[in-house]
């Protein structure tokens, strides 16, 4: 089955991005938010990136007109009966995506597939929302979509094979390097990522560096383009919080457990980048400047 016509669930950072590299790859894409408002301030965050692709030389205002009349935004989740593949991006409570997948398989046709974005809770559980397991997976993108080359797709015991298949070529249609893997929590980014930052907290935590000479050492040392700290502050706080909550209570071991000064940041709102203030201080977003937290 040809994928045409795509329905994403979530406008926000990742499905906004999601939804913008869809259309660009030739797909009818409808989105979906819960308001109006958050709908327009999603469609207008894809005008503003299509906006700097045809500044940049690398995407013609034809082009940027025919891919922004391919993408649509709904607050009604009937708008996607029709599509061929249906991707949510919305918030990482197992509640909410219960409600929605419930909804979901009762509008769609049953060869619709459907698919998470879900960077760290169980694919397979989800699928149990539904009565189609063998044609629900994962589909991890990473932050900023548009940019970001890599996507994870995750296939459960349930997953139809010829499924997999087609939703990893179609990773490869949206110009994506498309990497496989399993059902088990943090698929492989997050597996390896989280417990290096949690140990990066650690470090600030136990007085081993500061803020700037941690993130410095990775940087200068292992080439990496940003520190553990500044990463964290630009994923978000509360997202790593969250997930290595989830990572933890699946494996039950120490290095996925949160450190307490990430929960302490977290309780006090400091989220990072978004919030103003994580590990750095963004009154002036352009210059940092790293806080003295221990």
């Amino acid at each position: 089955m040809a994928i045409e016509k795509v329905g994403v669930v979530g406008c926000g950072l990742m499905g906004s991005g999601i939804a913008q590299v869809a259309a660009q790859a030739g797909c009818q894409v409808t989105v979906r938010e819960v308001s109006p408002q958050l709908l327009e301030k999603g469609l207008q965050s894809i005008d503003k990136n299509l906006a700097r692709l045809v500044e940049k030389g690398t995407l013609s205002a034809t082009d940027r007109d025919q891919v922004r009349g391919r993408l649509r935004g709904t607050t009604n989740l009937d708008d996607f009966k029709a599509c061929d593949f249906v991707i949510e991006a919305i918030v990482e409570l197992l509640p909410a995506k219960r409600e929605l997948w419930t909804a979901l398989d009762k509008i769609c046709p049953k060869q619709t597939i459907f698919a998470s974005n879900t960077s760290s809770l169980s694919i397979t559980e989800m699928a149990t929302f539904t009565q189609r397991p063998d044609r629900f997976l994962g589909m991890h993108f990473f932050n900023p979509v548009p940019v970001m080359k890599l996507v994870e797709v995750i296939c459960t015991i349930a997953t139809d094979p010829k499924v997999f298949d087609e939703i990893v070529a179609f990773g490869a249609r949206l110009g994506k390097t498309v990497v496989r893997t399993s059902d088990r929590t943090g698929f492989i980014v997050n597996r390896l990522l989280v417990p290096y930052l949690l140990d990066a907290v650690r470090a600030l935590e136990e007085g081993v560096a500061s803020v700037e000479d941690i993130d410095n050492s990775m940087r200068l040392g292992c080439g990496h383009p940003m520190g553990p700290l500044t990463l964290l502050d630009f994923v978000g706080l509360d997202t790593t919080y969250c997930i290595s909550n989830i990572m933890f209570d699946e494996f039950k071991e120490k290095r996925f457990a949160s450190p307490p000064l990430l929960k302490r940041m977290v309780l006090a709102g400091w989220n990072g980048r978004k919030a103003g203030r994580g590990f750095y201080d963004y009154a002036d977003p352009a210059k940092p400047k790293a806080l003295q937290l221990t």
